[in-house]
């Protein structure tokens, strides 16, 4: 029988022969994550993080479900709790010169448009549930153009992982950032009680509705019926008019 080490190692192979030179990591199992997130503790001295709803989560797997404004946000909730963490994140990070971090905090790549590098993700996600860790999704898909916005859910990942994960808690978290003198942000983070979400009756435009809407109420965020991506295109070309006029 075929242990669950070398399911994990067979997997990992797989993703590293997807990515070919750009390594990979350890997803959901770095042996740096600990220190890495004691490290982060250095960004207490700009960051001022209110987090409520810990105790809204039980221990062991759960999917966390977040709005999307800040590069902070997949790890205010980490500092806070010193949870691992696997977040699913844009493959280009993975070639970026932060790219070091991410491994290091054993993130997922996910690099869009691509249906094998997709479906190995997702593999790698469940693994993560399987070892009793939690795991991270931002499903606007990029950072939104402006606070206090929640813009469309992608579902493409998002339904999936609901859908093969019926018995795992699902919350959302809702984060919003405050500038303040000094150069130091506030950070008020809010994580909700185990959203009723119940995949084997409920359609796909349900499931992202009633994360919608739980996103909404918990970070008090105006819902704009459009994908963040379009909205960020359309402000970069009213600023290109704007220069060029």
């Amino acid at each position: 029988m075929t242990s669950t080490a070398q399911v994990y190692e067979d997997l990992l192979k797989e993703g590293q022969d997807l990515y070919g030179d750009v390594p990979v990591g350890r997803p959901g199992r770095a042996a740096t994550y600990g220190w890495t997130v004691r490290a982060l503790n250095l960004l207490r001295a700009r960051l001022s993080i209110n987090l409520t709803g810990i105790d809204n989560v039980a221990s062991g797997p759960a999917i966390l479900v977040g709005n999307h404004t800040s590069t902070f946000d997949p790890i205010v909730v980490v500092m806070q709790t010193g949870w691992r963490v696997t977040a699913f994140t844009k493959a280009e990070w993975f070639s970026h010169r932060i790219a070091p971090f991410f491994r290091m905090m054993g993130q997922i790549p996910l690099r869009r448009g691509d249906e094998p590098a997709t479906d190995w993700a997702m593999r790698m996600a469940q693994s993560t549930l399987n070892d009793g860790n939690k795991v991270g999704i931002y499903p606007e898909g990029t950072r939104a153009p402006d606070q206090g916005k929640l813009y469309r859910l992608h579902s493409r990942i998002l339904v999936p992982l609901l859908e093969d994960n019926p018995s795992v808690p699902v919350h959302a978290v809702a984060t919003r950032y405050e500038k303040l003198p000094l150069g130091r942000i506030k950070v008020t983070a809010k994580i909700s009680p185990k959203l009723a979400i119940d995949s084997a009756v409920m359609t796909a435009d349900e499931m992202v509705t009633t994360v919608r809407d739980a996103l909404v109420q918990l970070g008090d965020l105006v819902y704009v019926n459009q994908y963040a991506f379009v909205a960020k295109a359309r402000l970069q070309r009213q600023k290109d008019q704007q220069l060029g006029s």
